[in-house]
């Protein structure tokens, strides 16, 4: 009952599927001062993560986003047509020339992917030595468990074994788990399967603010005036993000060539 109340009347009765849902979450986020403030953090540290070069960086999952603001010459990518989109692609077969790009940065979909493998498989294919994937995902910890599993519209299976699950639409079909399974439970196991990317880095965070913003399906609980106080409560409480985090920035790096290359 908490959930429907919540949710938001742009997108209530709408598939998630229908690329129209796209478009009301780019207008959720012009219209929620709170929201856009998060997402333009969000962008800043993704482009922070990225290393210099001519390379082209690819963005997956553009979506209802606006990193290009932040990163010039960014490939914007879809599954679907969608306005604003440069390329439409499937995440498992880049259409993109060996080494070709510097970076790969994604905000909300590796966990959209239901075959991951064959998504750090390409990767590698196409990020040149050096290069990066750098994303944003759902994190799991005591608080997520709950939030995501009682107001969250996607599955949340931390206990799944396989990375893998069934694709039941691109936007739809999920696992908000799954990089928590991969690169935390599971690290040792990436690693020894992917030795072309080494896990630069993995820093939980964010255990309110989105929350409270109601994201792209819910009603905004706080003003936007009201940001710059939520993130300094959440900094004070960095080092419980292992409880408290719904969120985590991860870094991969390529490295050098590798016996797969060959």
């Amino acid at each position: 009952m908490l959930k429907t109340f919540l949710e938001h009347p742009l997108t209530r009765g709408v598939d998630l599927n229908n690329p129209r849902m796209t478009f009301l979450r780019r207008r959720i986020i012009e219209e929620k001062p709170f929201l856009r403030q998060i997402y333009e953090e969000w962008y800043r540290l993704l482009a922070e993560a990225l290393p210099t070069g001519r390379e082209p960086v690819l963005e997956i999952g553009s979506g209802a986003g606006f990193l290009s603001n932040y990163i010039p010459d960014l490939i914007t990518s879809e599954v679907f047509p969608i306005q604003g989109v440069r390329v439409i692609l499937n995440g498992s077969r880049l259409p993109f020339r060996n080494s070709s790009l510097r970076g790969i940065v994604m905000t909300d979909v590796l966990h959209h992917v239901p075959q991951p493998r064959s998504f750090f498989a390409e990767a590698a294919r196409c990020v040149r030595p050096g290069g990066v994937i750098a994303m944003i995902e759902p994190w799991v910890s005591t608080w997520s468990k709950l939030v995501y599993r009682n107001l969250h519209h996607e599955p949340f299976m931390p206990e799944t074994i396989e990375w893998e699950f069934p694709s039941s639409g691109p936007l739809s079909g999920a696992n908000g788990a799954l990089p928590w399974i991969i690169f935390e439970r599971d690290r040792k196991r990436f690693e020894r399967e992917f030795p072309e990317w080494r896990i630069h880095s993995i820093t939980p965070f964010m255990p309110f603010r989105y929350l409270v913003s109601g994201g792209v399906s819910l009603r905004s609980l706080m003003p936007g005036v009201a940001f710059g106080l939520a993130r300094r409560l959440e900094q004070s409480l960095q080092s419980r993000m292992n409880t408290w985090a719904m969120f985590a920035m991860i870094t991969l790096e390529r490295n050098a060539v590798t016996a797969k290359d060959h």
